[in-house]
């Protein structure tokens, strides 16, 4: 992996000669470990013009998985205590090694941080490297595929599990809780973002947070959850019917957004633009008269975090190149009543490899559990 690693800042560091930058400092923590292969708590990589050098303000933990392991290639540097931020240090470090224009991510950057590394070198002139090295991951490798492909295969197993166990009577803060320990009893890191377990008049809404409210009998129970493998994040999202045969207003809204992400699925094809994505999946919807009840996307790109570009949604721009991860994930929630929501992880992929590969397979069928 190391020289993965080296040509993914090999080719940061081409960009950034061209705008005239010798060197860049990456603060962005998802974006250190993309190109350093580790990213421990408040380390930041400098991508100097003789050699890279990872700064960190303590020893990383050996073996640590939810860090990373930092790559060989890399100059390592622990901070002693009194060196305060590792931002500041980088700075002071370029300034050392002659370089006029440093680089940085100033949309990471407060600006309390962005005026200690100014004070710091007053002579080093800080340029914005904007949203560089977010662009350079988009398009994932093979390997960074394969750490998704685990994470969802976790994912659908803690989930098939949650499955096969009483339901009724439990409260919505419980299963996340229960979901969770799954995810790591399998293999994960961690959860890739916080689980939501919606119920009753609360399922289908989009991010709603686990409260006390128990399942019961005839509700709408819509769940949303991930693995973090590696690094690597996934989600997935199923609506069940709880105990009982489901209402005729309950299959007619669950076929209606299964189609909707059906049609969002398919529309999964390189050099589709991403609004024409979320228009092929909100336009089912919206035609059945859920215009209001609608999120302002339909989905988002997923790898080292949980909400990536590409974003799905109606003003997007761009298109899509294959080996791109996403979600699709529309949903309709009626207040008062609850909802469904269906999300699934997909790899873009050309026609001529299969389509779009579906990454979470945990059925899509409308189940009564």
């Amino acid at each position: 992996m190391s020289e993965v690693y080296g040509v993914r800042r090999g080719r940061l560091r081409d960009r950034c000669a061209a705008t005239g930058s010798a060197a860049a400092l990456i603060s962005r923590p998802a974006n250190v470990r993309y190109l350093a292969g580790g990213a421990p708590p408040g380390a930041v990589l400098l991508l100097g013009p003789t050699d890279d050098v990872l700064l960190c303000p303590r020893t990383p933990a050996a073996g640590d998985p939810a860090d990373g392991r930092p790559d060989d290639g890399l100059r390592l540097v622990v901070l002693p205590t009194s060196a305060g931020d590792a931002a500041v240090a980088a700075a002071e470090l370029a300034r050392t090694d002659g370089v006029e224009s440093l680089a940085v991510e100033e949309h990471h950057l407060t600006v309390t941080r962005h005026r200690a590394l100014g004070s710091v070198a007053p002579r080093l002139r800080l340029a914005d490297l904007g949203l560089a090295v977010e662009q350079q991951r988009i398009v994932k490798d093979e390997d960074e595929i394969a750490c998704l492909r685990i994470a969802a295969e976790i994912t659908d197993q803690a989930l098939g599990e949650l499955l096969e166990s009483i339901l009724v009577g439990r409260t919505e803060r419980h299963l996340a809780l229960e979901l969770e320990r799954r995810l790591v009893d399998h293999g994960a890191d961690g959860p890739a973002f916080p689980t939501s377990v919606a119920t009753g008049p609360n399922s289908g809404r989009a991010g709603h947070r686990p409260g006390d409210r128990r399942v019961e009998e005839g509700d709408f129970l819509s769940v949303c959850l991930g693995a973090n493998y590696r690094g690597y994040r996934c989600e997935i999202g199923r609506t069940f019917v709880i105990g009982t045969s489901p209402a005729d207003w309950q299959i007619e809204l669950y076929e209606l957004v299964f189609a909707a992400q059906r049609a969002g699925r398919e529309a999964l094809v390189p050099g589709t633009a991403y609004r024409e994505v979320d228009h092929a999946a909100r336009h089912i919807l919206d035609v059945a008269g859920h215009t209001e009840e609608l999120a302002p996307r339909t989905g988002h790109g997923v790898g080292l975090e949980i909400d990536e570009d590409p974003q799905l949604a109606p003003a997007a721009m761009g298109k899509l190149d294959a080996c791109v991860p996403v979600t699709v994930e529309p949903g309709v929630h009626l207040p008062g009543r609850g909802g469904v929501r269906i999300d699934d992880t997909l790899v873009v992929r050309q026609e001529a490899d299969g389509g779009p590969e579906l990454l979470t397979i945990t059925t899509k069928e409308l189940l009564a559990l």
